[in-house]
């Protein structure tokens, strides 16, 4: 279950498909410091999936984006991650890590489930729904 002030972020980059073997062999494991250094940042439920063709589509949860950016901005570890990874983007200027352009969510179940069972002008939660384990397509 995500806290109150948590959000998600989903996100889309281009690996080059010539690349995509040794892209997923990167992350299998990812360096023990860079996991820790994504934990200390405030990710969590963090997910890569990677599409035919080489579109990756990442998620995480946060409380705060912004200073999950900078810790990251700011760590040494993430800084050579992010150098290593850096040649497998298409289209992608500066540091992945940091240029990643959000997509916009339109849909979530949770969300839409609780807003249909609560009272107008009521943004309680019902206790049923409180669960965060569902999935939408």
């Amino acid at each position: 279950m995500m806290s109150a002030a948590a959000h998600r972020v989903c996100f889309s980059l281009q690996i080059n498909p010539d690349l995509l073997d040794e892209y997923v062999a990167r992350h299998t494991p990812v360096w023990p410091d860079m996991l820790a250094e994504i934990a200390a940042s405030g990710r969590r439920n963090y997910s890569l999936f990677l599409a035919d063709g080489g579109r990756l589509i990442g998620y995480y949860e946060v409380d705060d984006d912004a200073a999950a950016q900078a810790y990251l901005a700011a760590s040494p570890v993430a800084a050579r991650w992010e150098a290593e990874m850096a040649r497998f983007f298409v289209g992608l200027a500066g540091r992945p890590d940091q240029a990643a352009t959000p997509l916009t969510e339109i849909f979530h179940l949770h969300d839409q489930l609780v807003a249909a069972t609560s009272p107008p002008g009521d943004a309680g939660t019902s206790p049923a729904l409180d669960d965060e384990s569902d999935d939408a397509s």
